[in-house]
């Protein structure tokens, strides 16, 4: 206790003077000193909680240790569902139905000859009637259309008998023992009818 303070005085409260620029150890100043012109500035440390804060607050998300943005987020899931299509597509679960295509394929060559070999068969047909030179209509384009089957006329079949449809019918006449006279009656006829079950056996 010092002489000077008053009788009752505690020192234990007594609060120590701050240190000066001179009482540093050594000599020392024990803290840079701000010039005239600056101020004195203190850092505290961020403490973590602060820093998860700020981290939340500006948009960032820990997933696995890493922190990602709301966008990047947004690009990972936008490129795995890019990704889940493109396995989805190739795997074929947005085909139709693969199974119903197939029948179809195997089908169509089986389907293809007899489509083929069906329409000759009707129109290679005899007239049902007799035809002179001059006639014209139906009649006339079947008589031609077995003539041209049996090779005694060339095509085509106009539903006209001039004369070439004329000397493809005396042809015709001569090479089966008939009298080549030019007109299909019922003996002609009966002869083609005859020669186009042959040819279509």
């Amino acid at each position: 206790m010092d002489e000077r303070d008053p009788p009752g005085y505690d020192d234990w409260f007594d609060e120590p003077e701050p240190p000066t620029l001179e009482s540093g150890r050594g000599g020392r100043q024990p803290y840079d000193a701000p010039s005239e012109t600056e101020e004195d500035v203190w850092t505290v440390p961020e403490d973590e909680s602060r820093r998860r804060r700020r981290s939340q607050g500006s948009g960032n998300h820990v997933i696995g240790g890493h922190s990602f943005t709301t966008t990047q987020i947004a690009i990972i899931v936008i490129a795995a569902l890019a990704i889940i299509v493109a396995l989805l597509a190739a795997g074929g679960v947005f085909s139709s139905n693969p199974a119903t295509t197939t029948l179809t394929t195997n089908s169509t060559p089986t389907t293809l000859p007899t489509t083929a070999t069906t329409p000759t068969t009707p129109t290679v047909t005899a007239p049902t009637q007799t035809l002179n030179p001059g006639d014209q209509g139906f009649q006339v384009v079947r008589l031609q259309r077995a003539l041209i089957a049996l090779s005694y006329l060339q095509p085509p079949a106009d539903g006209d008998f001039g004369g070439l449809t004329e000397a493809a019918v005396k042809q015709f006449q001569s090479a089966n023992g008939l009298p080549d006279d030019g007109i299909v009656g019922p003996d002609t006829l009966k002869a083609l009818v005859e020669q186009l079950k042959q040819l279509n056996g």
